[in-house]
């Protein structure tokens, strides 16, 4: 069928482009009214040593669930302060709070105007159904745009994909109470609002505590993807530990997840029929948590002398004191780390997330001349699209000029030789890579970018394919990291091996996977190793397991990219 595409993606960008500029005063005040309790969450639960907390908790689990599953409270709590993720969980636990107390604040009326107004229950639920399956990476996307990367996005994202089961089951049970007694309600001359609250709630609680229940799990079922916009807490731990292929690291962050699901779920099952309420009445141990809230609150009120550095109303006081990042596992953040060590940066902050992340970032600050630092790399489309500087790094800790490198698996010259050869041949400068990137930021697919690409530089292509021998239909799996650099490279040398016959399939994985598929032999070959010093953690540890095929491009560099609108000129000035 020859029937147009709908650009029906170029009227959701339109449509999103128009609310991020016209409502970008709301999202401001959104995000600092969300930021701000979350870290009222954050100092009320870090308010004394851990195990202050961790008797509250272990006390308020034994009296909802019995005391075998308040031994395995403290037993569980204790080994993650051991384990040294106390401060990751309490960022989790507070994300998932909020994003439980929104849902209760937004959801449950919902769910009582769709029990009594069929027309609202018939717009409602359809909605629902979208959010319900639409894939959760995808509130992401948006979340980015209107709330800047960090822990809002993440609270949003958790927000939307949770609300769902409290709006369904507080409608669901206030449906269910049964008519006699509601009529009975009418009979005595009850108001509305006195049959909603005086009988309604109370018979559908047990109904509408399910759907909490399933709201909080949900929300903490987002803590990983949420960290992909860095959110804080033990997703960005397991985030890090996959990029890294850190097993030790993934089980003790994911145990540690595990542990607070259960313990949330729990108390939120219980929480309505305490097991021992027959010991103690369930008033008095609220009124013992309130009276804990109301202390920990007076603590925190507590004035402390704030130590206020050099640059407190320089770049660093402008910028919040920190630096957009990338994914966890790319060598860039280490590298980044070691230059707020080196440096003394102390006050500052490395923000992790994605490239996709960071350059949305560095696009609304560019759009309104704000100052941001990002890590950044050449080559990059960025450089071509905006006005950008690095910043001088006189102790070197980026390194120099940098190439990137072709690596595939042992066997592979055996077994697939053209391949081999071509992979073996593929070499272009910076300029070409440039070129396919823009293409690809200003609209194109990354496969429409490679053919033009290709069509425009036959004489470079036939160098990479002399004297390789032609496929005839063979499998060749190629992995990428989610750079656009890599994606431009990869997207090209593909399209080059398909022309030359052979099957190509390309996987984007994290830097880590990306490494140990090579050297395990589960993927064929690369073109995105950055050497000799992004990448050489990686590559020192599998260097023995792969075959190196030397540079495919040289002459790029890393470093903190600032706009040139920023008065700084060195990564020094940001002391």
């Amino acid at each position: 069928m020859n029937i147009p595409k709908i650009p029906l993606g170029d009227w959701i960008d339109v449509f999103v482009d128009w609310v991020t500029i016209h409502f970008a005063v709301f999202f401001a005040f959104l995000t600092t009214t969300i930021e701000g309790l979350l870290n009222i969450i954050v100092d009320l639960l870090s308010v004394g040593p851990p195990i202050v907390l961790i008797i509250v908790l272990t006390l308020l689990v034994a009296y909802t669930s019995r005391w075998p599953l308040g031994i395995f409270t403290l037993i569980s709590l204790l080994l993650i302060e051991n384990l040294g993720y106390w401060d990751s969980s309490i960022q989790t636990l507070a994300i998932v709070l909020l994003s439980g107390l929104l849902t209760i604040i937004i959801g449950i009326p919902i769910g009582i105007w769709c029990a009594q107004r069929k027309t609202v229950r018939n717009i409602v639920t359809p909605i629902l159904d979208f959010m319900q399956t639409m894939p959760a990476f995808v509130y992401l996307i948006p979340s980015i745009l209107f709330f800047g990367i960090g822990v809002v996005p993440g609270i949003i994202a958790s927000f939307i994909f949770a609300i769902a089961p409290t709006i369904r089951m507080t409608n669901l049970g206030i449906q269910e109470v049964p008519k006699d007694l509601v009529e009975a309600a009418n009979a005595f001359g009850s108001s509305k609002s006195q049959k909603l609250f005086k009988v309604q709630i109370p018979l559908a609680m047990p109904t509408i505590m399910a759907g909490i229940n399933q709201s909080i799990m949900l929300a903490l079922s987002m803590v990983v993807t949420a960290s992909l916009v860095g959110a804080p807490g033990l997703g960005a731990d397991v985030y890090r530990a996959v990029s890294k292929i850190d097993v030790g690291t993934g089980f003790e962050a994911g145990l540690s997840i595990v542990i607070i699901a259960i313990i949330l779920d729990r108390i939120t099952q219980n929480l309505r029929n305490p097991a021992y309420k027959h010991i103690v009445k369930p008033k008095v141990i609220f009124s013992a948590l309130a009276a804990l809230i109301i202390v920990g609150v007076a603590v925190m009120a507590i004035p402390e002398k704030e130590e206020i550095g050099g640059n407190a109303n320089g770049i660093g006081k402008q910028t919040d004191y920190k630096i957009i990042g990338i994914e966890p596992g790319a060598g860039i953040m280490s590298q980044t780390n070691t230059a707020i060590k080196d440096y003394h940066l102390d006050d500052w902050q490395l923000v992790e997330g994605s490239s996709a992340a960071m350059v949305a970032e560095l696009k609304k600050a560019y759009a309104a001349k704000e100052p941001i630092i990002v890590t950044g790399w050449s080559p990059h489309w960025k450089f071509s699209s905006f006005d950008l500087k690095y910043l001088d790094d006189p102790k070197g800790v980026f390194g120099g000029s940098e190439d990137i490198n072709t690596l595939v698996r042992k066997g592979l010259e055996q077994e697939l030789p053209g391949a081999y050869t071509i992979l073996d041949q593929f070499f272009w400068e910076t300029g070409d890579m440039e070129d396919v990137m823009v293409d690809i930021e200003n609209g194109m697919s990354a496969e429409e970018a490679a053919e033009k690409w290709i069509e425009a530089n036959p004489d470079k292509v036939a160098e990479w394919t002399k004297g390789a021998q032609a496929g005839n239909g063979e499998s060749i799996n190629l992995v990428y990291v989610a750079w656009d650099s890599e994606i431009a490279s990869t997207n090209v040398i593909s399209k080059v091996l398909e022309q030359q016959g052979y099957d190509v399939t390309l996987n984007q994985v994290e830097v880590g996977p990306m490494f140990a598929g090579i050297a395990n032999g589960s993927a064929d070959g690369m073109v995105s190793a950055w050497l000799p010093s992004t990448h050489v953690e990686y590559y020192n540890t599998y260097k023995e397991d792969l075959v190196d095929l030397g540079p495919n491009l040289q002459g790029t560099k890393n470093g903190l990219v600032v706009p040139e609108y920023v008065d700084i000129d060195s990564i020094e000035d940001l002391k």
